[in-house]
């Protein structure tokens, strides 16, 4: 029989765990989508942004994947849940968007996670996220 204090720390992996799934599919289709996106940049300065803001990406997914590989002994298997924008303004429009969304779930996971490491690693990324907001609104511009 599990004590209290042991299925407390179950449930609270298992939500981890989806909120690492969560996590990794954003991941996956900023990473898809920025590489998209840029090809479509209206300039090379605003391309070379537009990757180097995937290449943040792309560390946030790494890093989410080994916790999540830690936690589960599984590779993630991230699913690309939309379409990206075809078209350079709606895609900076819905970049900008997901990028805000992202801060605050980030910010809530950190929240509600016990172990420091991870807790850390959701408040950089969130941090990252909200940089990358603010440029993808300089590009509305």
């Amino acid at each position: 029989m599990l004590s209290h204090y042991d299925q407390a720390r179950t449930a609270a992996e298992a939500q981890l765990v989806r909120d690492l799934t969560t996590s990794l599919n954003g991941e996956y289709h900023a990473i898809t989508c920025y590489e998209k996106l840029a090809a479509l940049a209206p300039t090379e300065e605003i391309k070379k942004k537009i990757m180097e803001i995937r290449q943040d990406e792309i560390r946030h997914f790494q890093h989410f994947a080994h916790v999540y590989t830690c936690l589960t002994g599984c590779l993630p298997a991230p699913k690309l849940s939309e379409a990206c924008a075809s078209e350079y303004r709606a895609g900076v429009l819905a970049s900008f968007k997901d990028e805000q969304n992202t801060v605050d779930y980030y910010l809530k996971v950190s929240g509600q996670v016990y172990d420091t490491y991870v807790k850390e690693l959701f408040r950089r990324a969130a941090a990252d996220e909200q940089n990358h907001a603010v440029w993808f609104l300089s590009f509305l511009s």
